[in-house]
């Protein structure tokens, strides 16, 4: 059997109410470019192209719910919002119930690694990709009422606990409004060469380090730490 026919599609469109006119389309957009380095003679080509298209097709529906539902919201407002709700970690969320991760076309390498950032970021495009497989298909009404089952209710959460402010600054909010302490950042462990640095960071309140968090900069893995610090206190 090959590897193709060991892959549910059929079970994930019955899921998602859709069945693909053209199947090889939501096969397409899961087919990641490290796998077509180990199987350069597969039939398919890899998935950037849809999952660029579908990037356009979700910040249009987005946009326009956003518009259309929340007439006093600013642009700013609606720009954060919907930043808050494409981004990767939420994209990749919202992804792994809908069981993507098994229709993935993956190299050797990347399926080992099921919980990394990379397959946050292969989760996400592979999501988009899948978007833009739709619109392709059935046209921009099915595209749009995919979005609007999936990911729109998301916006809901997202309003209600202020997540479109950056995960350092609401930490700090609440540290200093629940316990009147500043939160402080320290350079764990450093690592790489300098075109591929990798920081660990520690997040502390006082001299209690709550979190860690990991980046391809200080930055990054400052953001990361104050997440996943928000999680530990149970503040988010």
């Amino acid at each position: 059997m090959s590897e193709h026919e060991e892959k549910n599609f059929s079970a994930f469109q019955k899921k998602i109410g859709i069945t693909f006119k053209n199947q090889n389309l939501l096969r397409q957009a899961m087919v990641h470019r490290s796998y077509l380095n180990e199987n350069p003679s597969f039939e398919l080509g890899h998935n950037e192209r849809l999952e660029y298209l579908g990037d356009a097709v979700l910040e249009l529906v987005v946009t326009d719910y956003l518009y259309m539902t929340f007439p006093e919201a600013t642009e700013g407002d609606m720009t954060n919002w919907r930043a808050s709700l494409v981004n990767s970690k939420m994209l990749s969320d919202i992804a792994k119930p809908l069981d993507i991760d098994p229709l993935l076309y993956l190299s050797r390498g990347e399926s080992k690694d099921a919980d990394g950032k990379a397959r946050q970021y292969i989760l996400t495009n592979a999501l988009e990709a899948t978007i833009g497989a739709i619109y392709l298909d059935r046209g921009y009404t099915y595209a749009e009422k995919f979005i609007k089952k999936y990911i729109v209710p998301h916006l809901t959460t997202i309003i209600e606990k202020r997540l479109d402010v950056d995960p350092k600054s609401r930490f700090q909010e609440l540290a200093q409004e629940k316990i009147k302490i500043t939160p402080h950042y320290e350079v764990l462990e450093e690592s790489g060469p300098d075109h591929a640095k990798k920081f660990v960071i520690g997040i502390f309140l006082g001299k209690e380090r709550i979190a860690t968090g990991e980046g391809t900069s200080k930055q990054e893995a400052q953001v990361d730490a104050a997440q996943n610090a928000l999680v530990a206190k149970g503040w988010t």
